[in-house]
């Protein structure tokens, strides 16, 4: 009786205690960034504020303002680090996150999944929470913010996470491997996405050579998408949203794998000495 019981209860109760086991190792990863929450939100701001004023700074300087769309200048820029910081802070938690030779591994219920999936969503929650809280003070003490299509600029927000989230995967299955390697080679991928993710520039006002040296980043995709989602005078015609789902897909998929690979070779002689 109490066997059927058990079996009738087994999934369902496995997929709750899952989440909450995500849910309580998310709120672990957000209080880890600082011991007060709040200022660990404001210090995430301020890199946004600071990031928002150094190029506004700079397309100033170099009179580059009127190759932007047609609209709140502010607000062309912060579409773009917003979706920057996202991609790469996602990015970096992920690599950062707990691997099979952890000592968080050792108990029970946690796994690497766990810890990839509690790495993204803090993640995600700080920049949300702070994009929203930049926007909110923008809108009432200067102008106020008028997105023409909120739900698929957001949805470009997600779209740009869960690509940084799919890269960092591939960089954590190699990083038991080649953990040299992957620390220089993420930095120098969040590095190069200053430039490479278009965040600086139109995507139309590329000449069709130069467009070729972008095209290959699902994150230039969803920055430009994104600005067509937030300006009514700016259609996006030479990015799509389906390249960079594609290329989430399938770099999720080899991270997986990786991932499971490495967990079953893993050694705990691996993190001895390092």
């Amino acid at each position: 009786m109490f066997q059927v019981q058990t079996h009738k209860q087994g999934g369902l109760y496995s997929a709750f205690t899952l989440l909450e086991l995500i849910y309580h190792a998310t709120v672990r990863e957000v209080r880890k960034t600082h011991g007060n929450a709040i200022i660990g939100l404001l210090l995430n701001m301020m890199q946004t504020v600071v990031l928002v004023l150094v190029f506004y700074l700079m397309f100033s300087v170099l009179g580059l303002r009127g190759t932007a769309v047609r609209g709140d200048f502010l607000l062309y820029i912060m579409s773009g680090i917003f979706l920057f910081l996202t991609h790469t802070k996602a990015m970096g938690a992920v690599v950062g996150s707990a691997g099979p030779t952890s000592p968080m591994m050792l108990h029970a219920p946690m796994n690497t999944i766990v810890a990839i999936a509690s790495s993204a969503l803090s993640s995600l929650y700080i920049q949300v929470l702070s994009m929203t809280v930049v926007l909110f003070l923008y809108h009432t003490a200067f102008t106020p913010v008028v997105i023409n299509q909120p739900v698929g600029a957001f949805a470009m927000l997600l779209l740009s996470w869960a690509t940084g989230v799919a890269v960092g995967m591939v960089f954590l299955a190699l990083k038991p491997w080649f953990p040299g390697f992957v620390a220089l080679a993420s930095t120098i991928y969040a590095r190069a996405n200053m430039i490479a993710s278009g965040k600086m520039f139109l995507a139309k006002t590329l000449p069709g050579w130069m467009l070729s040296m972008f095209d290959w980043n699902p994150l230039f995709h969803t920055i430009d998408q994104a600005r067509g989602f937030v300006f009514i005078n700016y259609v996006a015609t030479v990015s799509s949203i389906s390249y960079p789902v594609k290329v989430t897909i399938a770099l999720t998929m080899i991270g997986l794998m990786g991932e499971f690979y490495t967990r079953r070779h893993a050694s705990l002689s691996w993190s001895a000495g390092r």
